[in-house]
């Protein structure tokens, strides 16, 4: 379904391609051996390299190339083993040498693709078009004081992958699920966190409009978009103030902007620069980087299993699309759901962890890291289920207590009595004593009266606390009734 903005002069396409900062997860920077853990002391985290000391020359991390490598892998993309640093010149106050050491010509990583998903079911492949390494820069913190800004080198010299797309997205919608897409393979390999309200994952994003037919026009770039639901509201701002300047006869200008949360609006940041104002030249600190086949082909072998695999290894185990999908959305959920369902039927699993367990989880405010009942424990009350310990309406009555006390089912059943009764002699009692208080209603029954069947089940059921095996409390009910 093509997705279009009407204006004046009748509908526009809009043209979005994405280029991601993706901060590198390792424990040292991309060129020294400084940590990189968010929320330390402004300035704690920096050695001399990344403060832009005379002399200090950069060394390249092994882990890093290797994350750089594995995001790759995941992407579908070419691994190049030759690639080359470069000296990209800018100056300012954050960026304590006066070049940011990245790569222009020659990225590590060439083209790939992402298939993503979209509402309404169908699917669209995205082209990647390179993913290179780059250092962070510093923050400059603009409100600390009345009159002067503070400079943070914390994340100088951090280690980020930029991944650029091709301009292949033709609406918001589109642009969140690739970014929704891509945030889930970093996550799943474990080469970025993907916190977007922590700054280790932002969007740069490109936009431009056009009529039907038409080659691209001009595009502007809303750069350092931190979630996604603001790179959708940012995507449809931009194109409908370019729809305006085309159609009141203006020309769309290429310029970097800015997206204000609060009014919905982009606004102009400066005019956009072209690579030669960067001055761009291999670093001569730096040799080329240049890589193993069998290194390349080790870290393959060794990847996880990605969002798409496991997505189809849930559908072949009998799960609904809708229910393989939200159970590999997150990493955290795909492994709970595997404790759970390991030995046991697939589709009960499934049904309690994107039933009562995402309740819990929204009601007690906690998350899937951090469970209100741990996998082991669900697993354990299904095994109850299974065997007939408990029935239906029981394992929800425990599976409540679990979350208020901590405590296992097999626990919680003793401790409250909450057993099922299977014993066919005592449910026969029950049957008969329940009979004998309602003789009028046996007497109805017996002349035609069939739906006073279910009250009979209802009642002994009632005076047995929903203890009763339901299946075989009917059966003595028939039986007894005649």
């Amino acid at each position: 379904m093509s997705f279009t903005l009407e204006g004046r002069t009748g509908p526009w396409e809009i043209v979005v391609g994405l280029e991601v900062h993706a901060q590198v997860t390792s424990k040292a920077k991309l060129f020294s051996g400084a940590a990189t853990d968010f929320g330390a002391e402004p300035n704690s985290q920096v050695s001399f390299v990344d403060a832009g000391f005379p002399g200090m020359l950069p060394v390249i991390n092994r882990e890093c190339v290797a994350q750089a490598v594995r995001t790759g892998l995941g992407l579908k993309a070419q691994v190049n083993l030759w690639s080359r640093f470069d000296r990209k010149n800018y100056f300012y106050a954050d960026l304590p040498q006066g070049y940011q050491i990245s790569q222009f010509a020659h990225p590590i990583i060439g083209t790939g693709e992402i298939e993503i998903t979209l509402a309404d079911g169908s699917s669209k492949t995205i082209g990647i078009t390179r993913l290179h390494l780059e250092q962070d820069a510093g923050k400059s913190l603009h409100d600390q004081h009345p009159s002067k800004s503070f400079i943070d080198l914390n994340r100088s010299g951090v280690a980020l992958m930029e991944i650029v797309s091709e301009p292949d997205m033709r609406s918001p919608e589109e642009a969140g699920a690739y970014l929704t897409k891509l945030r889930q393979i970093l996550r799943y390999l474990g080469t970025c966190d993907g916190n977007m309200d922590e700054g280790s994952m932002r969007a740069d994003v490109n936009v431009s409009v056009r009529k039907a037919g038409e080659d691209y026009r001009t595009r502007c770039e809303v750069k350092n978009v931190n979630s996604i639901r603001f790179v959708m509201q940012a995507v449809e701002a931009e194109a409908r103030r370019q729809i305006e300047v085309w159609e009141d006869g203006g020309e769309v200008v290429q310029e970097t902007r800015l997206f204000d949360t609060g009014r919905g609006v982009t606004r102009s940041m400066r005019s956009k620069e072209d690579a030669h104002d960067y001055r761009y030249f291999p670093d001569p600190d730096l040799p080329p980087l240049v890589l193993e086949a069998d290194w390349v082909a080790q870290l393959k072998a060794a990847l996880p299993e990605l969002p798409d695999v496991r997505r189809a290894r849930y559908a072949a185990m009998g799960l609904t699309p809708y229910d393989a999908h939200v159970l590999t959305l997150e990493k955290e959920t795909a492994v709970y759901f595997e404790e759970v369902a390991r030995g046991r039927d697939a589709k009960v699993a499934a049904n309690w962890v994107t039933g009562d367990l995402f309740a819990a989880i929204n009601r007690t405010k906690t998350s899937i890291a951090e469970p209100p009942v741990p996998a082991a424990h669900l697993g354990a009350l299904l095994d109850l289920l299974a065997d007939k310990t408990l029935s239906g309406t029981l394992a929800k009555q425990v599976f409540e207590a679990m979350v208020e006390t901590g405590k296992s089912p097999g626990a919680i059943v003793e401790e409250r009595g909450l057993r099922q009764v299977t014993d066919t002699g005592a449910i026969d009692r029950m049957v008969e004593q329940v009979m004998a208080a309602n003789a009028d209603k046996v007497a109805e029954y017996r002349s035609g009266k069939d739906k006073l069947f279910g009250f009979f089940v209802g009642q002994v059921m009632k005076a047995m606390q929903g203890k009763g095996n339901p299946a075989l409390v009917n059966e003595a009910v028939k039986k007894l009734l005649g």
